[in-house]
């Protein structure tokens, strides 16, 4: 069954029987643009097609942030090997991989043989190759060096997933023991606690202040540790899906974040390393500086840079110097801002933001590493606080008694 070619970027899914060179029946689906393209992959796989059906639109391909990494070094690879654009995206579409990204790659690879540029082909997906990236494979295509560029662009991602996976530990860690010490606390009130409260009530005595608390708060617990915790998580999922799905959300959260003690600076350093970094890779590329914050809405991943950005921009139009936009949005680190200043002066704004960048991803580290450093003994300090005081209280009224005694 022969079906019309769709849009190069959408592409049906086939219901399929036949036989492999062995003999052996074999019946599945496959997903390609037209029946044409499934038989033909089909027959790489040495299986003869008796009978081939479209069973409609297939859904969109998904590829993750590191799955587009590995296809920007493999495409650089084959690129520097002298293989031309097409036959290297169709050969890393042939690649077998449980992902999307050779869906993808092949559905580029069609949108170039049809007579679209690479950058456009890449803009159809994206949720996986952004503006600044089609921004520099553009730049890159016009002037004739994509390899480098592509290059370029995989160092970034794969710095910047560094720096995302650095930062992720440094928060998850505390975060976890929190609330594992918070968990075994709630268990010890719901649990033991009430061990000791039948022993406390045949002493027929005035129980101190300490463990009348933990009394009290034992009582609390194993009476609404259930309603608490179900509140909780559906309040855990109201905000993450609102943040999912309003953009004032996000910039309030955002915002928030930014104004937290330890953790807001070095979000917001990380945030105007990327800044610098990506607008720097676009002026060293080529770029006009007022046509590269096209592509830089969303570099940094948070949404008040991104707002700022966008006055930035605006302001730039209007004639202001790029070092005192950025001081006016109220964003960006002095120690960013004053290089910016004098490099404006100099002419040697792309070399600079890339040093600023570089410089920033070193603060970066070096306050994830003090975070990390504070944290253990916070931790320690927290735990004691916590499981020493429950014991303390429980055991206070049987020393008092032995006192007495």
């Amino acid at each position: 069954m022969t079906s019309p070619a769709p849009h190069a970027t959408s592409e049906l899914r086939f219901s399929w029987r036949g036989v492999q060179t062995d003999g052996t029946r074999r019946r599945g689906t496959i997903i390609a643009p037209d029946a044409a393209s499934a038989r033909a992959m089909l027959k790489r796989d040495r299986i003869v097609v008796l009978e081939i059906e479209a069973r409609g639109q297939a859904a969109r391909p998904k590829a993750n942030a590191g799955e587009v990494t590995s296809f920007t070094r493999q495409l650089t690879s084959l690129l520097r090997a002298g293989l031309p654009l097409t036959p290297s995206l169709e050969l890393i579409a042939q690649t077998p991989s449980r992902s999307g990204m050779p869906r993808i790659v092949g559905g580029v690879a069609r949108q170039i043989v049809s007579g679209a540029s690479f950058s456009v082909a890449l803009s159809h997906y994206a949720k996986q190759f952004d503006a600044l990236y089609c921004q520099l494979v553009a730049v890159g295509e016009t002037s004739g060096a994509l390899a480098p560029v592509l290059a370029r662009l995989a160092d970034d991602r794969e710095r910047a997933a560094i720096q995302r996976a650095k930062v992720r530990a440094a928060l998850t860690y505390p975060v976890a023991v929190l609330l594992l010490a918070l968990a075994i606390t709630a268990a010890l009130l719901v649990w033991v606690v009430p061990t000791f409260k039948q022993i406390f009530d045949g002493f027929g005595a005035q129980l101190p202040a300490p463990t009348q608390l933990v009394l009290a708060l034992s009582d609390a617990a194993a009476r609404w540790f259930g309603p608490a915790l179900a509140a909780i998580v559906a309040t855990g999922f109201a905000v993450a899906s609102g943040l999912r799905r309003s953009e004032s959300a996000r910039t309030a959260f955002d915002r928030m974040t930014l104004r937290l003690p330890i953790v807001g600076p070095v979000l917001a350093t990380l945030a105007a390393a990327r800044w610098s970094r990506a607008l720097g890779t676009l002026l060293a590329a080529g770029t006009p500086l007022t046509d590269a914050f096209d592509s830089l809405t969303h570099a940094t991943g948070n949404t008040v840079f991104d707002l700022a950005t966008v006055d930035i921009a605006a302001r730039l139009r209007r004639g202001e110097r790029l070092a005192a936009a950025m001081r006016a949005s109220h964003c960006f680190p002095q120690q960013v801002v004053q290089p910016i200043a004098v490099a404006e002066e100099s002419g040697a704004l792309d070399a600079m933001l890339l040093d600023v960048a570089t410089l920033a991803d070193r603060q970066v580290d070096e306050k994830i590493g003090l975070l990390a450093s504070l944290c253990e003994p916070l931790i320690v300090i927290v735990l004691g606080a916590l499981v020493g005081g429950l014991v303390v209280a429980l055991y206070l009224p049987i020393i008092q008694l032995g006192n007495v005694v």
